[in-house]
């Protein structure tokens, strides 16, 4: 098994990918917001479900779990911003 260097460790973390992950459905978001059509909307969506899938890795990491739970947090509010969004593109 090679040995990681401590960059590329830390962007292996499941708790960076995560956050990463996050960052990516907030920029999403904003795109969506400023184009307000339904596949920028659902590219948001889909980006909400990987970061959903790299929430569950981090949460059975178990480290970093301050920093997780405040990215679980923010994804619930692009979440609840995307549904108002798309409850007026619809």
């Amino acid at each position: 098994m090679a040995k990681h260097s401590e960059t590329s460790w830390k962007q292996d973390h499941p708790s960076t990918l995560f956050g990463n992950s996050v960052q990516k459905a907030e920029r999403l978001l904003k795109h969506a917001k400023s184009h307000p059509e339904e596949i920028a909307i659902e590219h948001a969506f889909n980006q909400i479900e990987h970061a959903e899938n790299a929430l569950t890795n981090a949460v059975q990491y178990g480290e970093h779990l301050d920093m997780v739970k405040q990215n679980k947090e923010h994804l619930e509010l692009i979440r609840q911003q995307l549904h108002e969004m798309q409850g007026k593109v619809e």
